[in-house]
């Protein structure tokens, strides 16, 4: 099968020593793209995401300041991203967004964060990973008050209820997947990956954060991808080549990805 890992963070301390055996754990485990994520902490994570994916056929990242460190955000950091968006393997801008849960940066900062990640991913023609939690509602009024990129954009590991996910598919975005979709108190993310369209639908793995059952409590990692991707088929009474065909195809066509997989 052809299975994208649409979000992980490769860069993110307890993965990084080990990328290139986690990329291989990955392809043998037949992931044969990832996406991996900068965006967390300073600005070298986002750097030594570019250099991971420069490296590795059929490993791209994406670059941006995450709602939790919006505190620290700045035009200059803006401006790196910019310069670090050149490199053709960087496929999109984020993430961004809101988290209203954790709140490690004040409200008005993550606001302020977003509207710029909005412009910088039109400005680049580069779709938008966006992080939402418990911050639908005014997530939502944003995007619709500052526009889509056009490109469009992806609300990635999707931890919320059916309303907001028609709400968000309402907005053009995708809804990405993680392995919170095998959780026993994720019900309501299970119900929303019941009704949302087939085209509109990917998977992820957020290593090294929420692995799935049953590795729930360990460090994740891209090659966990699978176990959400049997989660979503049996969601949906589905063939696993199916969904992974159609999940793996929405991820290509929303960051375009040209290149074959392995």
């Amino acid at each position: 099968m052809d299975v994208v890992d649409s979000h992980c963070h490769l860069a993110d301390p307890r993965l990084r020593d080990e990328a290139d055996s986690i990329i291989a754990r990955a392809r043998a485990a037949g992931i044969s793209t990832i996406i991996s994520i900068g965006a967390i902490g300073s600005i070298e994570t986002d750097r030594l995401t570019v250099e991971l994916a420069e490296h590795n056929r059929n490993v791209y990242a994406a670059v941006g300041v995450h709602p939790h460190d919006a505190a620290a955000f700045s035009e200059a950091r803006i401006a790196e991203l910019g310069e670090l968006a050149v490199s053709p393997k960087v496929v999109a801008i984020g993430e961004s967004g809101l988290d209203f849960h954790y709140m490690h940066s004040a409200q008005r900062a993550q606001e302020d964060s977003l509207r710029r990640h909005l412009a910088l991913a039109a400005d680049l023609s580069k779709p938008i990973v966006i992080h939402c939690r418990d911050a639908e509602e005014r997530l939502a009024a944003i995007v619709q008050e500052n526009g889509m990129p056009p490109r469009g954009g992806v609300i990635h590991c999707f931890a919320g209820n059916a309303v907001s996910a028609r709400r968000f598919l309402a907005l053009g975005f995708y809804l990405s997947f993680s392995g919170i979709l095998t959780f026993r108190n994720a019900a309501q993310v299970r119900e929303a990956a019941q009704l949302v369209p087939l085209d509109r639908a990917m998977i992820e793995t957020d290593a090294p954060y929420l692995a799935p059952e049953p590795y729930r409590g360990r460090r994740n990692e891209p090659a966990y991808a699978l176990r959400t991707l049997e989660a979503l088929a049996r969601l949906r009474g589905m063939d696993i080549e199916v969904v992974a065909k159609a999940a793996s195809e929405n991820a290509r066509r929303l960051f375009d990805i040209q290149e074959p997989p392995l």
